[in-house]
């Protein structure tokens, strides 16, 4: 391996990787499999993938192309040199609108191509769910289809020409009438052409095997178009031509409910004569809630197309007529028909768990048969999986009679191995016995190619091969996938993770208290390396920044499953890739909601960092940050916080200070307030007032010491609705609820003083022993609390997410953190539900911002939008992260990056926002981010309602 890494590096351009982390970052793609490369390739152009070429044949190391990884059946992955063409590779060359063609490379994702069509009035028509991070290489290679394919057709309808590299190293611009064509292809064409004539089956979603066929005279004798969907092993893409098409200037969506799948499937042929752009069909298993969809447990999603809204609509209406639906809904607002669409989207995450939380898997992902025969053919596919006992919920491209499904397989065991190897060769017979294709969109790879004789027959699939020999006569392209095959059961990625449970610290309630099954979660549906966010989304800001997949939460997963099955990354907790690629991870908890399969990186990364650093000496940030809270409290007590001031504001002693404790010099040390908001309280009287429900206000770290207005105009907002106020006691033992602390001589004299935290700080910094031990004293310190029905209000989103979610987590054997947990709700559910009749100050003001990512992960911000529409303050915040993240943009190295999220959405608004709006930002971080950066003083929502109440 030296000698082929030395090689590569004098021959290359681009990056060479060779070291655990870039080949641990692409030992998987969405499938099943597993397979552990020598090395990664990111070229610069097409003389860098020759010269990778030109040293791999000559070390007899097969080669890999690779885009976005998100391949379902094993095909971008391999043993040899992956070729990563996102990193360079990845333009768009050219748009011609008149010829309604763009030049592009292999490496560019799909959005983006739509992006700079958009304006010209085209599209490209092909649109997997992965539109967001599927690269038009990946797209060729696999014959994309997408949602759109009843109007549009399939990745090889849109191919125009090809320019691509053999394995041994002559260049080919392929074509119509045999361009390009490899020397001995013809002739292989020209002596098979009754085969090719009859012994491929006519379906719009054949994907399956090589597109022979489309060198037939009678159908241009299209090398290009046979070249599609060869899986990257035939030759290697580096450029493209595709057609574009007109993108209709208004849009319908029909949604169509109907009592079960078998009931949508059959009507979904019916409609093609009605010339629909999509007819997608899913059940009620695969949606969360059925809140916005018509009535039914089946839904046909089909789109029209028009002019004009009226045109749109008028055909929407159209199509409800002609189907026999049990309820149907027309949306024709972009908005509306855009959450409508992420519910069909999000299921190829979402179907990867059952309704019960048991795993789910690829494999038998995208079958297609003939649109006439699905219903006839799910109810076959339904009773074949009761035959072996096993789930799965159908969904897809029902127009096109080709179904996506994961099915509960049992991958871990050596049985559950062979009821998958049954299974599978059953469904192929079944599939076969109905016209269909193995693969209606995904391709073979491993998961398939080994069936094909049962599909095309020996003799066909013998063609195949002789074709493989005449592109790659070497076989250096991707082995094992198409042709001589590796078997579908090899190489399973779930046999290198170990048996027994490992020893962790949270609870993990979603996996059965399992680590290995929280970071089986990612299947690599790679929804985290999107470029930009739409609407709220938060997930993933760190690799937004850096644009680099080790800074992905789908990288960091697939490293921590490297480090779980100790092959390639060895040293297990202690490992030094795992931390690097998790030590740009923000905790901002956005995968825990945005992520189909709800992986939680922030929880994982507080769980490595914990085993990382046991016994061992930790970073000074931890220290310096992470307690945070007690610094803090040493700083009130002794009432410090004026001197604390004015020697952070001696720059040389706050430069020392800042690199003692780990903190980035770009930073300024946020003030001290003079008076924490507990003292304020008492000064007040420390009693509540007021006859209405009573409420206990958390005085959490950043309210307490750093911004008390924020908790002292969340009383005054509280009051006003008539709630009576409290705090927590801080007493352990006797303390009375509703005066903040108990005043008896006995309590004083048997009881030990404290103060409530959630133990953010301890967590997000992986300190999980001290982190419980602040838990237990809170919960000691709320059991008062605990026994009266009062809810606790929480005004930093961050603190309220982690007494939702990691305190019970982590502190899974006490019945109390639950019950804590379910107390907690946000300043704006606490008026919401407490004082429903309550009318807040009518503030009438435009309002900019960004919804905390906490709050937008964990609690939800429905509240918080209809109090702020209920005061006037109109307009929507941004999604994304604000980058300081708590103690993230506060660490040494971390600035650039954290100010990289904070330009993606929050700064950009900010800049934007009308004369006189409103700069709302409820999380502390987010308002020192704010300042520090722009200059802009945000504010707490409480603050702006007390405001108003003036």
């Amino acid at each position: 391996m030296t000698d082929l890494e030395a090689a590569l590096r004098r021959a290359v351009r681009g990056e060479v990787g060779f070291d655990t982390t870039s080949r641990a970052l692409t030992t998987m793609d969405a499938s099943n499999y597993r397979r552990v490369p020598l090395g990664v390739v990111a070229p610069r152009d097409a003389d860098d993938v020759a010269a990778v070429l030109e040293v791999c044949r000559e070390h007899g190391v097969p080669v890999v192309a690779r885009g976005g990884g998100t391949s379902i059946a094993g095909q971008a992955t391999g043993t040899g040199v992956v070729l990563d063409f996102t990193r360079h590779m990845n333009r768009l060359v050219g748009i011609d609108p008149q010829a309604r063609t763009a030049v592009v490379q292999p490496g560019l994702v799909l959005d983006r191509l739509q992006d700079a069509a958009a304006p010209h009035g085209l599209r490209f028509g092909p649109d997997p769910s992965t539109h967001s991070r599927c690269t038009l290489g990946g797209m060729i290679g696999n014959n994309s289809c997408g949602s759109h394919s009843v109007a549009w057709g399939t990745t090889a309808d849109s191919v125009r020409e090809l320019s691509v590299l053999t394995a041994r190293g002559r260049r080919l611009r392929l074509g119509q009438d045999w361009a390009g064509a490899p020397e001995g292809l013809r002739e292989l064409a020209d002596g098979e052409l009754a085969r090719l004539r009859t012994g491929f089956p006519d379906l719009p979603r054949r994907i399956s095997g090589y597109a022979l066929d489309a060198l037939l005279p009678e159908r241009g004798a299209d090398v290009a178009r046979s070249f599609c969907g060869s899986e990257g092993t035939l030759g290697v893409l580096t450029e493209a031509v595709v057609g574009l098409v007109e993108s209709p200037r208004a849009r319908a969506l029909a949604v169509l409910g109907y009592a079960d799948e078998a009931g949508a499937a059959e009507a979904a042929a019916g409609l093609l004569p009605l010339g629909p752009l999509t007819v997608e069909g899913m059940a009620v298993d695969l949606v969360p809630s059925t809140e916005g969809l018509p009535r039914g447990g089946a839904w046909l999603f089909v789109e029209t197309g028009g002019d004009t809204e009226a045109e749109a609509r008028t055909r929407a209406e159209a199509v409800v007529r002609a189907a026999d639906v049990v309820d149907a809904l027309v949306v024709t607002d972009p908005g509306g028909q855009r959450t409508l669409w992420r519910i069909r989207e999000d299921a190829s995450g979402t179907a990867t768990r059952m309704p019960d939380g048991s795993e789910a898997w690829p494999g038998w992902e995208d079958c297609a048969v003939p649109p006439a025969r699905l219903g006839g053919y799910l109810r076959d596919f339904r009773r074949l999986l009761t035959a072996h006992e096993l789930r799965g919920t159908p969904y897809g491209h029902f127009g096109d009679g080709c179904i996506h499904v994961r099915i509960d397989f049992d991958l871990l065991s050596a049985d559950g191995v062979a009821r998958f190897r049954r299974f599978s060769q059953e469904l192929a017979d079944v599939v076969v016995a109905h016209g269909g294709s193995l693969s209606g969109e995904h391709g073979d790879g491993q998961a398939r190619a080994e069936l094909l004789p049962r599909m095309y027959g020996a003799e066909t699939v013998a063609l195949f091969e002789r074709a493989k020999a005449v592109w790659d006569p070497d076989d250096l392209l991707n082995p094992g996938m198409l042709v001589r095959p590796a078997p579908l059961d090899a190489n399973l990625r779930f046999s290198v993770l170990p048996r027994e449970p490992v020893d962790v610290e949270f609870g993990y309630p979603s996996d059965g208290g399992d680590f290995s099954a929280a970071v089986r979660r990612c299947v690599g549906v790679a929804k985290c390396r999107t470029t930009s966010v739409s609407g709220a989304g938060v997930m993933c800001p760190s690799y937004r920044a850096t644009g680099e997949e080790a800074h992905s939460t789908r990288g960091r997963a697939r490293l921590l499953h490297e480090m779980l099955a100790g092959e390639l990354v060895t040293d297990g907790w202690r490992s030094t890739e795992v931390r690097d690629a998790l030590d740009l991870c923000l905790s901002c908890k956005g995968c825990r909601s945005d992520c189909p399969v709800e992986v939680d990186m922030a929880t994982y990364k507080a769980e490595f960092l914990h085993h990382h650093y046991a016994g061992r000496r930790r970073p000074a940030a931890h220290y310096a940050m992470g307690w945070l809270p007690v610094w803090l409290r040493w700083a009130a007590r002794t009432r410090t916080a004026p001197v604390v001031n004015a020697l952070a504001s001696v720059r040389p002693l706050a430069a020392v200070a800042k690199r003692l404790g780990g903190i980035a010099g770009e930073r300024e040390v946020p003030r001290l307030a003079g008076e924490t908001f507990s003292r304020w309280w008492r000064r007040r009287g420390g009693r509540p007032t007021g006859g209405g429900d009573l409420v206990v206000l958390w005085p959490d770290t950043f309210t307490e010491h750093l911004s008390p207005s924020v908790g002292r105009a969340a009383v005054r907002v509280l009051e006003a609705a008539g709630l009576r106020v409290a705090l927590p006691p801080t007493l352990r033992g006797g303390a009375v609820v509703g005066d903040g602390t108990s005043r008896s001589a006995l309590a004083l004299l048997t009881a030990r003083r404290g103060q409530v935290c959630c133990g953010l700080t301890y967590v997000s910094t992986g300190q999980l022993d001290r982190a419980r031990a602040v838990m237990r004293r809170t919960l000691d310190l709320m059991a008062p609390v605990l026994e009266t029905s009062a809810p606790v209000v929480v005004l930093e989103p961050s603190c309220a997410a982690a007494l939702r979610t990691d305190l019970p987590e982590l502190l899974h054997d006490d019945p109390r953190a639950a019950r804590l947990a379910a107390r907690v709700l946000t300043f704006a559910e606490a008026l919401e539900r407490h004082a429903p009749d309550w009318t807040p100050p009518q503030v009438n003001l435009p309002a900019v911002g960004q919804t905390h990512c906490h709050q937008h992960a964990v609690l939800g911000d429905a509240a918080d939008r209809r109090l702020r529409e209920s005061a006037g303050l109109a307009g929507e915040l941004s999604g994304g992260c604000c980058g300081l993240a708590g103690n993230f943009g506060f660490e040494a190295g971390h600035y650039e990056v954290s100010a990289a999220c904070a330009e993606d959405q929050l700064l950009p608004a900010v800049r934007e926002a009308p004369d006189g709006a409103v700069v709302l930002a409820d999380g502390f971080s987010c308002r020192t981010q704010l300042e520090q950066l722009a200059g802009v003083r945000g504010r707490h929502l409480a603050e702006v309602l007390a405001e108003g109440l003036e």
